[in-house]
This record gives C-alpha cells, sequence and structure tokens, in this order.
C-alpha cells in the first residue's frame, strides 16, 4: 500500500516540491500504477525474447568508399580571398 510518505519520498528523489494537495492526489494515483504493474507480472513471458527496442533496426550507413576528391588549389579556386592555401576568412572572436 502506498503512503503519504512514500509520495514524499519519490518527489524528493525527483526533485519535485509537492504540497499536501498534490501529496493526497498522488497517493491513489501510484496506487493503481503499481497495482497495474502488478497485474502485467502475472502474465508468462518466458517464450518471450528481451527487447531493447520493438522494431527491428539495422544499420543505415553507407559503406564508406574512397573517391577522389578536389585537390587542394581547385578547392580554392572560387574562394575571395586565401592565405597559405586556406580559406582566409574575418575573424569571428576578437
Amino acid at each position: 500500500m502506498i503512503t503519504k510518505k512514500d509520495v514524499e519520498y519519490v518527489a524528493n528523489l525527483s526533485r519535485l516540491e509537492l504540497d499536501d494537495a498534490d501529496m493526497n492526489n498522488f497517493v491513489p494515483n501510484l496506487q493503481e500504477i503499481l497495482s497495474y504493474v502488478d497485474k502485467l507480472n502475472e502474465l508468462n513471458t518466458s517464450d518471450v525474447e528481451p527487447t531493447a527496442h520493438v522494431l527491428s533496426l539495422t544499420n543505415v550507413k553507407r559503406k564508406d568508399d574512397i573517391k577522389p576528391s578536389l585537390c587542394n588549389e581547385e578547392a580554392l579556386q572560387s574562394a575571395p580571398e586565401t592565405s597559405d592555401g586556406f580559406f582566409l576568412v574575418p575573424p569571428v572572436i576578437e
């Protein structure tokens, strides 16, 4: 049976500040939740595999293929300003 002291304990763990009216509302609510969990515990789940997700998930990443890329000169070709082989941009931190 859930008591007001149990609700205070859970509220403290959750860092919740509850007034007396909230405490009194939570006692029957938590009792109802725990009763439902007890009912679920009656189910036979011996043939059910444990799962972390209800849908089967697969890796959707593509294969990492090495492909040719731009050389440094081609990459900097359309840059407004460059310096020593790098893009020259205005400073963002003074």
